[in-house]
């Protein structure tokens, strides 16, 4: 019987398949077919996983928003969505090669690693019965997923700087960092993937509050998870007021935006199973 599992499973091989043949194209060979076949099948990957999504919420009888496993299943198709859009527009294959590792990782968690109790379908915590959660959570994770593209971006411009200024041009930069963006091109998507998720993070963190005011009678609780969030907040924030206002660029932001998203997955990862509190399901 075809459930949601399956269309999980689909869409795990189809990333993976779309990260080798970014990998390939990026490090080994210049072969456009390569490239090409990479964004097919993430094109295919990125439909299975709305695939999937739509099964577990009829299986479920609610969105597929309530716990690790079905959230880490938005945050990739959120982040592939948004990393084809930008391939479309700017035409920079080559960064897929970091974000779709970033992906692959991530649905390997969800096949992988996760407890079962994640994947098992349980009646919906009351807590969760709210429409405020749904919007609450798809816009959090546009904006993670946004953060995750600007991870990869810096990780990028930080390896490309560090390669011109070793002196390597003539050597490394031939080949595969020859391929990347000019810096300044790197250091602008870097700020456009930000700019973009963070009206999303705040709407996420706002929406959040009147959920919790809603579920448990407070709007803020300095819940470890709620806590976590400011943080994670505060340094995007910090981020784009030092390039607004300070003309902050290159290697200073891309280690902020870094920063930023090691927060991100200690707020998912560490502080769900290290510091539970009323997030525990989450």
């Amino acid at each position: 019987m075809i459930n949601s599992f399956f269309w999980v499973d689909v869409t795990f091989w189809l990333y993976l398949t779309s990260c080798a043949f970014y990998v390939l194209h990026g490090f080994f060979y210049k072969n456009e077919t390569l490239g090409i076949l990479g964004t097919v099948t993430a094109i295919l990957g990125v439909a299975i996983n709305t695939l999937a999504l739509g099964y577990r919420a009829y299986e479920a009888g609610h969105a597929p928003f309530s716990n690790l496993y079905e959230s880490m299943l938005l945050f990739t198709w959120a982040t592939v969505i948004g990393y084809l859009m930008m391939e479309f527009k700017y035409k920079l294959r080559i960064i897929g090669t970091f974000v779709m590792s970033i992906v692959f990782f991530s649905i390997l968690t969800i096949v992988w690693l996760l407890p079962y109790r994640y994947q098992n379908i349980d009646p919906l915590n009351p807590a969760l019965q709210s429409l405020w959660l749904e919007i609450h959570v798809m816009t959090t994770f546009i904006g993670y997923a946004a953060f995750a593209i600007s991870f990869g971006i810096s990780i990028m411009y930080l390896i490309k700087n560090s390669v011109e200024k070793g002196g390597n041009r003539e050597g490394n930069l031939k080949g595969f960092f020859a391929r990347f963006p000019d810096l300044n091109i790197l250091d602008e998507l870097n700020y456009k993937s930000i700019a973009w998720g963070f009206p999303f993070l705040t709407i996420g963190i706002i929406t959040g509050a009147v959920w919790a005011n809603y579920a448990w009678g407070t709007y803020w609780s300095w819940d470890p998870k709620e806590t976590w969030s400011a943080i994670v907040w505060l340094i995007y924030a910090g981020y784009l007021h030092a390039r607004v206002t300070h003309g902050w660029r290159g290697v200073k932001t891309a280690i902020f935006a870094i920063i930023g998203f090691l927060s991100i997955i200690f707020l998912y990862w560490g502080v769900s199973f290290i510091l539970p509190g009323l997030h525990a399901y989450a």
